[in-house]
């Protein structure tokens, strides 16, 4: 059943360049780190900050070293020279028993899951509990449990990694991760041979157990831009040296040139996920409907759609079956669309449209139209679960001369009314 409350009443040697510093101390640091293999200079006076309780992504080149920088946060490996810092105090300058209570708080997700063949579901997940700590059985059996019942992995704790999808894999290696509530989390590549959906699906399990669970996270990636919607620190590895750092945002905007080749070179045309243009697009498509409205008095509207509670489908339908609900929504959004306008991905949860020479009349027109076309089977396969609600906002707002875009997307989703619900039953 589709509810459409007041539908009708929609109103009208580089230095790194490190910008947005804070001014806390970094959880972890690497400061003027070098490392050689043979005659390869893989780091060369690497500078990086890491803070607690942020997923911090590191970008570049392959073969530059990023692999390497986590390998010396777990330990595996040792700096030729220069300094990692945990908490202002150096690793070199740590007592063992120190170190070793360190490692017992970092966990690492490897790029190819790493599950053991001739292990069970359960089996994998447990191990870390059995080789790391004396916890008693009961306890990590509960503990066990606890994170299959988080990860939906119910009902295949006697499976065998043979016997899982791509994605099952990953949601078992994340579980094997967090098993033991480490406070720092390292992934190395974790979306890598994944679909579209489940790689955004990855993403979307990433960001949200960070936000549920406080750990701190490092992200190595090549998925741009769809990882910028989930870090709040973005760092680029070139020639051995952190060349950028800073948020998603700055390092978009970033006038180094070789920051921006590689990011132009990795972004693809559209959204991999919902076909759109990406949220650099949108911005630059707005900018350019902006510059028309200031030189020829050409109006347009900006219309705001987002999946409200898309952490309760996640939740209870699966991460997949939430990015599913994007794509979907995408989809019926493009439907709509004149030749003139165009959409974007604006976040994990959120599509932007711009409507050329368009009034606040004509974005009204336009939601109304979306919303009495809905229906749930648009965005869930099957039969959902009963008393789920999938709510739906759409927002819109008219750009003023001169107006920035976040000022805009302020504007449209603090509309009052301008939402529709669609109950899954």
């Amino acid at each position: 059943m589709i509810r459409n409350p007041n539908v009708a009443d929609l109103p009208g040697e580089k230095q790194p360049t490190v910008v947005g510093s804070k001014m806390n101390q970094p959880l972890i640091q690497f400061v003027n780190v070098y490392k050689r293999f043979g005659a390869n200079q893989v780091l060369n006076g690497a500078d990086l900050s890491i803070y607690q309780g942020e997923i911090t992504t590191i970008i570049g080149k392959s073969g530059t070293g990023k692999s390497v920088l986590l390998k010396h946060i777990i330990g595996l490996l040792e700096p030729d020279s220069g300094r990692i810092l945990f908490q202002g105090r150096s690793l070199s300058e740590m007592k063992r028993a120190e170190i070793d209570s360190l490692k017992a708080k970092l966990s690492y997700m490897f790029q190819d899951t790493a599950l053991f063949d001739s292990m069970s579901v359960y089996e994998n997940v447990a191990l870390p509990l059995k080789e790391a700590t004396s916890l008693p059985k009961g306890e990590i059996r509960t503990r066990v449990w606890d994170k299959l019942k988080l990860f939906d992995l119910e009902g295949i704790d006697n499976k065998y990694p043979s016997q899982l999808s791509g994605g099952m894999k990953k949601r078992v290696a994340l579980a094997r991760a967090l098993v033991t509530e480490p406070e720092i989390v390292l992934f190395d590549e974790p979306t890598t041979g994944l679909d579209p959906i489940r790689k955004s699906a990855v993403h979307s399990m990433i960001s949200d157990y960070q936000r549920r669970l406080g750990f701190t996270g490092v992200v190595i990636s090549h998925d741009i831009p769809d990882i910028f919607y989930i870090s709040q620190r973005v760092a680029m590895l070139d020639e051995g040296l952190i060349r950028f750092e800073g948020t998603p945002e700055e390092i978009q905007q970033a006038s180094d040139e070789v920051v921006q080749q590689f990011i132009q070179g990795l972004e693809t045309p559209h959204d991999a996920l919902t076909g759109m243009a990406t949220q650099s697009q949108g911005e630059r498509k707005f900018q350019e409907e902006m510059a028309r409205l200031e030189s020829h008095q050409i109006t347009f509207s900006v219309i705001s759609f987002t999946v409200q509670n898309l952490d309760e489908v996640n939740e209870k339908l699966g991460h997949v079956t939430g990015q599913t609900v994007v794509k979907n929504l995408a989809s019926r959004v493009k439907q709509q669309l004149e030749i003139t306008d165009t959409c974007s991905r604006y976040g994990m949860n959120k599509i932007m449209v711009v409507q050329h020479n368009a009034k606040m009349d004509k974005a009204r027109k336009f939601c109304i139209k979306l919303a009495r076309e809905l229906r749930v089977r648009d965005f869930i396969e099957g039969e959902g679960q009963p008393g789920l609600n999938l709510w739906i906002t759409a927002g819109f707002a008219e750009a003023r001369e001169g107006s920035p875009l976040k000022e805009v997307l302020t504007n449209a989703e603090s509309t009052d009314s301008t939402y529709f619900e669609f109950r899954i039953e």
